[in-house]
């Protein structure tokens, strides 16, 4: 039967998402390696009442077909966001609704990308995004990450090297896996290489709203002079994952053609969720709910960070986010995480992350892994990362190695 399936779908392999997946299930472990929300944080009530109105107030027309690019009244609120937190100046007629963040990576792909088309992405980035990208078959050029973001000095290099790129993929907010955020002069160099050397930036930023501490970033469209950059987002870390719906921000001709290839896939998103979420937004302050969020997920990126302090050995390194979901993790350059993972961490520490190597278009490199602190209650969080510390702490391959000097090394 294999023999009768594209080339594409025989070469992206899923079997490290699905790992994770178990591993999060298994009551057994404590783990920090799916990205979820905190199940307690969803506003259920305010929900179950933004349907309930939506319907009542649409009556039968809102299980009826409607428009690709999805209602305008929410597809203005979000313009109207837009300009307000990201600092980009947008109409409804930029903007259109998808299926979760991913049908929007999925869909950018799709509109630029052809066998062995070049494109970069970050060295970790989103293994989600390279499954998406993997699909089409593209040929990567990895650019490192550090403290302030993808490096700029690599990219130019990279697009001097190899001006066939098409497509740059960044996730500039509160990175996945590593929590940095690229600092404002970055997205201003980046813009400028991407109008230089003719190059698309798709900005994946579903963690903007969720800052802890320090002072927001304009948006990298913010910065766009040529209509280049396109924008997504989500409403899944801010409001529910299980309402399948994220936005893109472009300009046309951009977005006209992702309306036709949406359209080609699934014709719409659910406008029942759509219009429940446009109640949401007209009944309730999400603002106010995100303020709720993020002082609990401060909570627990601090108790992560205060146990990573005290159990793990002194030469292991990690970043310190000012938001987000992740602290990603660096071992020394000999250790394969996953290797560990399976042999030691799992079956005698009963842990879960997310080992580097699926994390990098490249697979090569081992020596890292990613933690995510918002699904769990701060007391887990450290009972979890104390038993971690105290394997590493015991592990001879680990704990002798010089102490290393940076905060994250690729």
């Amino acid at each position: 039967m294999k023999e009768l399936f594209a080339n594409r779908v025989l070469a992206n392999d899923t079997s490290d998402l699905d790992e994770i997946f178990k591993n999060s299930a298994n009551p057994e472990n404590i783990s920090f390696a799916g990205g979820f929300p905190d199940i307690r944080r969803f506003p259920d009530a305010d929900l179950k009442q933004a349907y309930q109105t939506a319907i009542d107030q649409q009556g039968p027309a809102i299980f009826q077909y409607s428009a690709t690019e999805g209602p305008q009244n929410l597809r203005q609120k979000l313009a109207d966001r837009m300009a307000s937190h990201a600092g980009v100046t947008a109409t409804a007629d930029n903007i259109m609704l998808t299926q979760g963040g991913q049908q929007a990576i999925d869909l950018v792909a799709k509109l630029l990308l052809n066998h062995g088309d070049a494109m970069v992405v970050e060295g970790p980035t989103y293994m989600g995004a390279l499954a998406a990208f993997d699909t089409y078959e593209p040929t990567y050029y990895e650019v490192p990450v550090d403290q302030n973001g993808m490096n700029i000095r690599a990219l130019r290099k990279t697009l001097q090297a190899h001006p066939e790129i098409k497509l740059i993929y960044t996730i500039p907010d509160f990175h996945n896996p590593t929590g940095t955020t690229l600092s404002a002069k970055r997205r201003q160099a980046m813009v400028s290489l991407a109008n230089q050397y003719d190059v698309i930036i798709l900005e994946d930023s579903p963690y903007r709203d969720l800052r802890y501490s320090g002072k927001s970033v304009p948006a990298i469209k913010h910065y766009d002079t040529e209509g280049r950059v396109v924008f997504i987002s989500s409403f899944s870390k801010i409001l529910s994952p299980a309402l399948r719906t994220g936005w893109i921000v472009a300009d046309q001709p951009i977005m006209a053609e992702l309306i036709g290839l949406k359209s080609a896939i699934d014709v719409q998103s659910p406008n029942v969720t759509l219009q429940a979420i446009n109640s949401y937004l007209d009944q309730h302050d999400i603002d106010a709910h995100i303020a709720t969020i993020n002082a609990a997920y401060r909570l627990k990126r601090d108790a992560m960070l205060a146990a990573l302090d005290r159990y793990f050995p002194k030469n292991i390194t990690y970043t310190r986010p000012a938001g987000g979901f992740f602290i990603w993790v660096t071992l020394p350059s000999d250790i394969d995480a996953k290797q560990l993972l399976e042999t030691q961490v799992l079956p005698q520490a009963h842990v879960a992350y997310v080992p580097a190597a699926c994390q990098f278009a490249s697979r090569t490199v081992k020596n890292g892994f990613r933690l995510n602190f918002t699904s769990l209650d701060p007391v887990t969080i450290t009972a979890g990362i104390k038993r971690l510390g105290v394997l590493l702490q015991a592990n001879q391959a680990v704990a002798p190695v010089v102490p290393l000097k940076t905060a994250i090394q690729f």
